[in-house]
């Protein structure tokens, strides 16, 4: 009976059996799929013990479906580097696994089928990070990755421009690369271990392709290059330098440098073709096992028919226009159009429906054919410069002189407009890669509307190009970039084209680094970029370079028609970013290290335009200026300014319009202009609160109104006692006549009773006490904590009169070193019977101007003369009273000096009868210790002179 019933419930509707599978290791690396009867698909009660397992067999059963896996292992820059193929994404054309340590990509590609009839190649490539790959949940509402991010879309970007030149020509159909990151333990960045992936599966796969290419990455630290840096060695390196090639020609490069030279750059690029070449020999061993055999695909050629046609209709007047040089670009592409539709009649009433369905391209193949043979032949460029001539220069620092920063730089008809935004530490980006740092607060952001062409187009999402164009200058600038302890703030430059013929993103470079000179960041130097092409003559037998030219500042056209673009960005010292696209299936690298001359000399002419217009960051000092500050508070400060759940800093942005960013014991502000900062200010130190000053003037809010005065609330929430005779220089019988509770004063410290509790006055601040001798000197003093007492104590303490003003806010902050306790110095300065002695004691007045008395003290500083000269400076333990030391003015206060004793101590002396002027930083005084403030601080006196 119990059998049946578990049979009845395995047979209920709501569960549906399906044919179980299973896996089991063999031999060689394979993987058999096993089959199994019908007998055992039903599915059984949890309760029952499993089916016993089949009986080994030799070899596979009938039915058996085998994969296949391949490995090929080898070792580049002392890493161990693995590719593997058929156990995962087997339905794919291709799918290469490539493993470094613990990171893991795979790297597929797919191909459309039937015939293509095309202009273009339809190349797609993905490249995605997700959060598992390093063991995360992503942070998203939805838990999941969104959109892609910038850098999944600039190593996309990294893996399609090495291998669409390999792409054989007229082959249109549609392809589709899709790299993902399976694993990462973040020692490695996975961008170059996709791009050999993918050129793995492309060789696996029956795409026709002309790889494979090797793509290396090589660091230098302290001089030393790296093959295959970790992420680690990255940081410290002045040099990243990503190279792919085939055999024996250059594909692809990228470059961030800290000012390298070019001597050291082309040292760099011959080092890493040899590496990279090490990739190609195991990709063809594991395509010889694995690989398919490549498919013959119908490629879209142009008949030798049609472009003979074409090019006797043609021909001759697409050279009138390109040897004529007064035509500008719309006016050279409007007549390129007439001469088109004058070939399309042409063939139209000859009924060529053939040539018509090609005829773009046949043109613009004859247009190609006239503007290298020209530049071949005669040297001569389609706008009539020599092949080194960079295009004219319009420089302007300034023009939007409302914002933190803005330039306009115009080269021929390319012009950009850049600006500067300054923010706080805490408008960082924040950046979801699995590997590099977790933010970035240098931004560049580069747009080409469609109005700079000339054409109709609407704004989308992240374009690629325009990513890749940003990221290349904003490297570019970053190695002149100030350091983050010295320049704390996020800076965003942002890129809008204006007008584009050629080489905007260099043109983004020279805008970019005028702007921030302008919004008065710090730049070491300008930077400056130019983008070099090449047109060649090519054997079309052995397929080899037999002439060449290399351009300097290439037109939008010469780079359509040209072989590549070579964009170089740096400064007078040396290149910080490059970027080299191609379109012929590779080029020698001798060829590429020649550019390297023509492309300095280019940068040298534009940067001295850059620096006659603007050569060093300027100084803000208009009102309409955005402003910056860094404060340093407590940590107990800092809380009470963001209060719970930073409400109160939301309120003061509010209210102010200020950025508020809380960092470390930081706070920045950036403020729109001065009147913003001064009032974000004046509501932090009333939050907060501020180092007081003895003579500084504060507002505060009338709290409570006693008979002997009124509680001022001030300052981060302390309170201070206005007392009745610091109402007003006249006679107050009553305080309420003067003040009221909740009423706003604007008061000013006149020192501190012996308690601590700030004293205050009302009468300092009115007109009459400008006229009236001040006898109120402003000094320092530190913040001191609000009353604890009440009103009490306070009371009692107005009673007392302070024989003294405190200098302790320099001397017991910097360094803050208690020598001893007040009760232990009172009770020392009452045994020794020294302090009424020494508190009624004339010192006289200086004698000697301050050079006399520098050079007497020199030889008493230094032990000449003077047996009394202590050989030891004095410690916080051995100092005592009546002790004789030759101190070094630290600081001239309003109403003393701050005397540096030595070993770390700080001592402080009060005027008496001398000021401030007849002493200066870093005099020599011989002093004797007369007491201790209540704090510990030695208070020292002048000794009289012999």
């Amino acid at each position: 009976m119990a059998m049946a019933s578990i049979a009845t419930r395995a047979r209920k509707p709501n569960l549906l059996p399906w044919r179980s599978l299973s896996f089991r290791a063999t031999r060689g690396g394979r993987l058999g799929l096993a089959s199994f009867s019908s007998s055992s698909s039903t599915l059984s009660d949890p309760e029952l013990e499993p089916p016993p397992p089949p009986p080994p067999s030799p070899s596979p059963a009938a039915g058996a479906k085998v994969l296949e896996s391949f490995t090929e292992e080898f070792e580049i820059g002392s890493r161990l580097i693995t590719l593997e193929t058929g156990k995962i994404a087997r339905f794919a054309n291709g799918a290469v696994v490539l493993g470094m340590e613990d990171t893991k990509v795979l790297s597929t590609v797919t191909s459309s089928r039937g015939d293509a009839v095309g202009s273009f190649l339809p190349l797609t490539v993905d490249y995605q990070e997700k959060q598992y790959a390093q063991g995360l949940i992503p942070k998203t509402y939805t838990r999941r990755e969104g959109a892609p991010k910038e850098r999944e879309l600039l190593v996309g970007r990294l893996i399609d421009r090495p291998i669409r030149p390999l792409f054989p020509a007229g082959f249109f159909h549609e392809v589709q690369v899709m790299a993902s990151v399976l694993s990462s333990d973040g020692k490695q960045d996975p961008d170059v271990m996709a791009a050999n992936a993918t050129s793995a599966a492309l060789m696996l796969s029956d795409i026709p392709w002309g790889g494979p290419i090797g793509v290396i990455r090589i660091g230098r630290i302290c001089g030393k290059f790296i093959i295959n840096p970790t992420m680690e060695e990255l940081n410290l390196s002045d040099l990243k330098l990503l190279y792919a090639c085939t055999k024996d020609k250059t594909l692809m490069i990228d470059v961030q440098a800290r000012e390298i030279s070019e001597k050291d750059l082309e040292a760099g690029l011959r080092l890493a073709h040899p590496e990279a070449v090490k990739y190609l020999e195991p990709q063809m061993r594991l395509a010889a096992k694995a690989g398919k055999t490549k498919k013959e695909y119908k490629l879209s050629m142009i008949s030798d028919r049609t472009l003979e046609k074409v090019r006797n209709l043609a021909e001759a007047p697409i050279e009138a226009v390109f040897t004529d040089p007064s035509y500008g670009k719309f006016e050279r592409g409007e007549a390129l159009d007439n001469i088109t539709q004058d070939v399309k009649k042409a063939l139209e009433e000859e009924g060529d429906e053939e040539s018509l369905l090609v005829l773009p391209r046949a043109v613009d193949t004859v247009r190609k054919k006239v503007v290298r043979k020209r530049i071949i032949a005669e040297g001569l460029r389609v706008d009539g410069r020599r092949l080194d001539e960079v295009r004219p220069v319009y420089c302007e620092a300034g023009y939007l002189r409302m914002l933190q920063g803005s330039s306009i730089f115009s080269r021929g008809d390319t012009q950009v407009l850049c600006t500067v935004t300054i923010g706080a530490p805490g408008d960082a980006q924040k950046l979801d890669s699995i590997v590099g740092p977790p933010s970035k607060r240098f931004m560049l952001h580069y747009t080409f509307p469609p109005f700079s062409i000339n054409e109709v187009g609407k704004r989308v999402g992240l374009n690629r190009r325009e990513v890749g164009h940003g990221t290349l200058a904003e490297k570019a600038l970053l190695a002149v970039l100030p350091p983050e302890d010295f320049f704390p703030y996020t800076v965003r430059v942002n890129s809008e084209v204006m007008a584009s013929d050629g080489s905007t993103s260099m043109a983004t470079v020279c805008g970019g680094s005028m702007a921030l000179m302008d919004a008065g960041i710090p730049l070491r130097e300008h930077v400056a970029g130019v983008s070099v092409g090449l047109v060649s003559e090519v054997d079309p037998v052995t397929g080899e370079i037999t002439d060449y030219r290399i351009l300097t500042d290439i037109l939008g056209l010469e780079d359509h028609l040209g072989d590549m673009d070579f964009k170089i960005a740096g400064t007078r010292k040396g290149v910080t970013a490059i970027q080299l696209d191609i379109k012929p299936a590779g080029i020698p690298l001798d060829i590429i290290c020649e550019c390297l001359e023509p492309a300095h000399k280019g940068r040298l002419q534009i940067l001295g335009h850059m620096e006659r217009e603007i050569r060093l960051p300027r100084t803000q000092d208009d009102r309409n200026t955005p402003q910056l500050a860094t404060l340093k508070f407590g940590n107990e400060a800092l809380r009470r300014l963001i209060g719970p759940l930073g409400v109160l800093k939301r309120r003061i942005e509010e209210e102010t319009g200020a950025r508020l960013s809380v960092s470390d014991g930081t706070l920045t502000i950036v403020a729109k202009n001065p009147t913003v900062m001064e009032k974000v200010q004046e509501k932090i130190e009333f939050t907060v609160g501020r180092e007081m000053e003895v003579g500084g003037t504060y507002k505060g809010i009338v709290t409570s109104v006693k008979e002997y005065g009124a509680f001022v609330e001030l300052n981060g929430g302390q309170q201070g006692l206005l007392h009745v005779s610091e109402l007003s220089h006249e006679p107050v019988s009553r305080v309420s006549d003067v003040v009221s509770v909740g009423q706003q004063l604007t008061v000013m410290c006149i020192g501190q009773d012996v308690r601590g509790n700030i004293k205050l006055s009302l009468k300092a601040t009115s007109p009459r006490q400008a006229s009236e001798p001040n006898n109120v000197v402003k000094q320092a003093v530190p913040i001191w904590p609000s009353v604890k007492d009440g009103p009490s104590s306070q009371e009692q303490d107005s009673k007392e009169e302070s024989s003294s003003q405190s200098m302790e806010s320099y001397t017991s902050r910097a360094p803050s070193i208690l020598i001893r306790s007040a009760a232990e110095c009172e009770e020392e300065e009452k045994s020794a019977g020294l302090l009424e002695t020494l508190k009624n004691s004339k010192l006289s007045k200086k004698s000697a101007s301050s050079t006399e008395k520098r050079s007497e003290l020199k030889s008493t500083f230094t032990g000449e003369g003077d047996e009394e000269t202590e050989k030891e400076a004095p410690t916080a333990k051995n100092l005592k009273l009546g002790m004789r030391v030759t101190a070094k003015v630290h600081k001239v206060l309003g109403r003393g000096l701050v005397l540096d004793l030595g070993n770390g101590v700080r001592g402080m002396y009060r005027f008496e009868g001398e000021g401030k002027a007849d002493y200066e930083v870093g005099d020599l005084l011989r002093v004797v210790c007369t007491s201790f403030s209540s704090k510990g601080v030695p208070v020292m006196s002048l000794l009289k002179d012999d």
